[in-house]
């Protein structure tokens, strides 16, 4: 297995048994368009998907497009987008990436990772989740705490950078199943295989899962063990970085 060896987890049995168990599991930020998912990655940070929504529609309506957003008073953004946390500077971030899309890519938002990461705010993460769910490219593997978690405790990976747990599942899974995996695992991460107490009598991944069933580990309930790696984005407080 990439990241270290292990026989125990099985890649396509664990993607085949989330595909079944979470045949809903699809990006949780609401969107219209590429630009819309963008800014609402990008708020993302730090912030859970649920206040992320209940934010854009106003914004939206004030703020339809990167033209509106580039030409927007920093303080009126800052206070609109303030209940996500870290305010300051996802306004700079959004602002900063509306202006270089208006004078670098028409307006548009890019298609390409190279391009995506010219935009302030912008990194691998937030790139894979608008390549893959806006324009249906699979470049990479978005890797949140949840995927960062699971990996692990799944024997996927053993690596806590984020980059490095993205490459080891881009080893491990097919390139068109790239976008989906990390839905699956973030669908069961939140439902199934939380950070402090994970739900494992009845879990799908059951006799696959290395942690279920061994003393100690992950899998025995309220067992603080394989507690999410922070640097995934969400993850440890403190400063946002680009994600």
């Amino acid at each position: 297995m990439a990241g270290g060896k292990s026989n125990q987890a099985k890649p396509a049995e664990i993607y085949r048994r989330l595909r079944r168990a979470y045949p809903d599991a699809a990006c949780a930020l609401h969107h219209r368009n590429p630009f819309e998912l963008l800014a609402a990655t990008i708020l993302s940070a730090q912030c859970t998907d649920v206040r992320v929504n209940l934010v854009t529609p106003g914004l939206f309506a004030r703020y339809p497009g990167p033209r509106e957003f580039a030409g927007a008073d920093l303080a009126r953004v800052e206070q609109a987008i303030r209940s996500t946390g870290f305010y300051r500077n996802k306004a700079k971030a959004m602002v900063g990436a509306s202006k270089l899309l208006v004078e670098t890519f028409a307006a548009q938002v890019p298609q390409t990772m190279d391009e995506l990461l010219q935009l302030p705010g912008v990194a691998r993460k937030t790139a894979n989740v608008v390549l893959g769910n806006a324009f249906g490219k699979n470049e990479g593997v978005v890797v949140d705490t949840h995927v960062a978690r699971l990996s692990g405790r799944l024997g996927l990976s053993r690596q806590s950078d984020p980059v490095k747990i993205e490459r080891d599942l881009m080893a491990l899974f097919p390139r068109e199943d790239w976008t989906m995996l990390a839905h699956l695992l973030i669908f069961h991460g939140r439902r199934v295989c939380a950070a402090r107490r994970p739900a494992c009598d009845g879990c799908v991944l059951s006799g696959i899962c290395p942690k279920i069933g061994v003393a100690g580990g992950a899998g025995k309930p309220g067992s603080r063990r394989g507690a999410a790696p922070g640097g995934a984005g969400g993850g440890k407080p403190g400063r946002p970085h680009a994600l």
